[in-house]
């Protein structure tokens, strides 16, 4: 019993009691056209917009560019395997969406923690993706972090 409670500590993320304020973690990745056409698959989002170049051309963007949910995801790989980590459950996620997103460019999604709820084990993330320093999608992430009482 001893020996799997210790392999679980080790999947597991930071604890609510590990947490402070200012804390923060990123995660990079550069984007695709075929990232783009896999989540228009999985998503079912199939706008032109992502998908046609030729229509796309025609629009303000000049060419393809890329779901803001896929941009967005990288925020849930973050919240999800750095901080607060695995074991936390995700509430709520506002995104403000402020450029677009192109094939090639590689998004860094920022997490940072600006408060902690000890009562409720909810920690505040300042969340945001940046592509070649320009905030691309801005926002606020709350997630129930793990306590090591519960």
């Amino acid at each position: 019993m001893d020996e799997m409670t210790n392999h679980t500590d080790k999947l597991h993320g930071y604890y609510f009691e590990d947490l402070e304020v200012g804390m923060h973690e990123v995660f990079a990745k550069t984007i695709t056209e075929a990232d783009i056409v896999i989540f228009a698959g999985i998503s079912g989002d199939t706008n032109p917009v992502h998908l046609n170049e030729e229509f796309a051309a025609g629009t303000m963007f000049k060419g393809t560019i890329a779901h803001g949910m896929l941009t967005s995801a990288f925020i849930s790989t973050v919240i999800g395997t750095k901080l607060p980590g695995p074991g936390c459950i995700y509430v709520s996620q506002s995104l403000k969406f402020k450029a677009p997103v192109k094939a090639g460019d590689t998004v860094q999604a920022h997490c940072t923690i600006t408060d902690l709820n000890a009562d409720k084990k909810f920690v505040t993330l300042k969340t945001q993706c940046i592509v070649k320093g320009k905030v691309v999608v801005d926002g606020e992430a709350l997630i129930m972090a793990p306590s090591r009482t519960a």
